[in-house]
């Protein structure tokens, strides 16, 4: 399990004054602003001051960041937090980077392939499952029914995929 897990994302500049946009992942949107300092993709580690809210996110100062040019060049960039910091989850919820890389088996023990990556386009999250016997990627609806068991200790997910998702 990675030490670091994504938490938002820097959606451009906000203003002409160095602000961002900033998206949150977090449960809480606000929240976001505890884990700081977030460490940028690019390997940079910036402390967050929410300043406003604004449609779909926040707009945020980041630490070195006092040009909208300077902004500009960080649209895109995705924000972790040191998994420390977060909150323990209950038994039934992940985190998306713990679930990534694991091996998919279907209820009678045969492996369907591995989680590429974890998507959520708003109506829940899907598995997008990648494997040799699979046809391009699988997307695979990450509910009870569709998805019986995740043990993270043993790194496998026993799914029992809706009738005619392998085919």
């Amino acid at each position: 399990m990675s030490d670091q897990i994504v938490v938002g994302v820097i959606a451009g500049a906000f203003g002409v004054k160095g602000e961002v946009r900033l998206k949150s992942f977090c449960a809480v949107p606000e929240d976001i602003a505890n884990y700081s300092p977030l460490t940028g993709e690019n390997g940079v580690d910036y402390t967050i001051k929410i300043t406003r809210t604004v449609k779909n996110g926040f707009a945020a100062r980041l630490s070195g960041v006092r040009f909208k040019d300077e902004a500009d060049a960080l649209r895109g960039v995705k924000l972790s937090a040191d998994r420390a910091l977060l909150p323990s989850l209950p038994d039934d919820e992940y985190y998306h980077a713990d679930l990534i890389g694991m091996d998919v088996f279907d209820t009678g023990g045969v492996e369907i392939g591995r989680v590429a990556a974890v998507q959520n386009h708003g109506a829940g999250d899907i598995l997008e499952l990648r494997g040799p016997k699979l046809k391009g990627s699988v997307l695979l609806p990450f509910t009870l029914d569709a998805v019986p068991t995740v043990d993270l200790s043993a790194r496998r997910i026993i799914a029992d995929p809706p009738e005619g998702l392998l085919d």
